[in-house]
């Protein structure tokens, strides 16, 4: 990648950062952590990868985008402000009664979303079927979506990649934020879903891992997925739950819990820091 483009892409996921901190703070309640892992991933599909127009939300012929782990719609909200589909003030609302940002994407309340989550393996589910429309209708568009590595003990998870094989839904980009952990802990010792891309493959979907945090690394594997035929792609991509936040990362305590105003005074300035660096 040029890095002309990787600094771009650099400064957009530092802001994407600053944004979640900003409105899990302002709520007082959210999932920091898993938002952040995914910084670089989701700055990438909405500022290289994806076609999608802010002015057009609903255009027939855009990609679609389901954040399965919708729980950590902070990160994709931060996205969409980032973006233009609404403005970045909003970010502060989050959560509040009268916001169209609430704690999980609803599709009905808020520009860019293009399917409601929360309850894990859903998304997963919903994406699956949007890309096998999109093969009955002979449309244009792809279909990506992120997936949480704990979400991945759910049993839907699973029919869901068995169902996108069956029907050869090579329209189909699948992410996995495999940080680690989740709310209780390691998730090897919770209920332990690994080895992904063995199960993947055996579910028969082509596999590319990656580090979730190198852009040349995400901008491969995106550019491999299109050149696959007959299977849906999945992409482990292996990240660091609370990334950019140094009392954050690696931390499961984090996983859904919002900083008190130290903690958020810290982290703001953690990623002015950072933002210093990029210019």
């Amino acid at each position: 990648m040029e890095q002309s483009k990787k600094l771009s892409l650099a400064r957009i996921a530092n802001n994407i950062r600053k944004n979640i901190i900003e409105g899990v703070y302002s709520a007082g309640c959210g999932h920091p952590g898993g938002s952040l892992s995914i910084a670089e991933i989701m700055s990438y599909l909405y500022f290289e990868e994806m076609n999608v127009d802010p002015t057009n939300p609903k255009a027939e012929g855009r990609d679609r985008f389901v954040l399965s782990k919708g729980h950590t719609a902070p990160a994709l909200y931060a996205t969409l402000a980032e973006r233009g589909f609404f403005p970045e003030a909003d970010i502060k609302t989050l959560r509040q009664i009268t916001s169209h940002l609430q704690g999980h994407p609803d599709m009905k309340g808020t520009p860019g979303v293009d399917m409601t989550t929360g309850s894990l393996g859903l998304g997963f589910s919903a994406a699956c079927g949007m890309a096998l429309s999109g093969k009955v209708y002979s449309s244009p568009y792809r279909v990506y979506t992120v997936l949480g590595d704990g979400e991945s003990e759910e049993g839907q998870v699973w029919e869901a990649a068995m169902f996108a094989a069956h029907y050869k839904l090579d329209n189909l980009v699948a992410v996995v934020d495999w940080n680690g952990l989740q709310i209780d802990g390691p998730i090897t010792e919770v209920m332990n879903p690994t080895p992904h891309d063995e199960k993947f493959r055996a579910f028969g979907w082509h596999v590319i891992s990656i580090d979730a945090h190198s852009f040349d690394e995400i901008e491969a594997a995106f550019a491999e997925a299109k050149t696959v035929k007959g299977k849906p792609t999945v992409i482990i991509a292996k990240s660091i739950k609370g990334k950019g936040v140094s009392y954050m990362e690696n931390e499961c305590a984090w996983h859904g819990a919002a900083p008190k105003e130290d903690q958020y005074k810290i982290a703001i300035d953690e990623l002015n820091k950072i933002a210093q660096t990029l210019k």
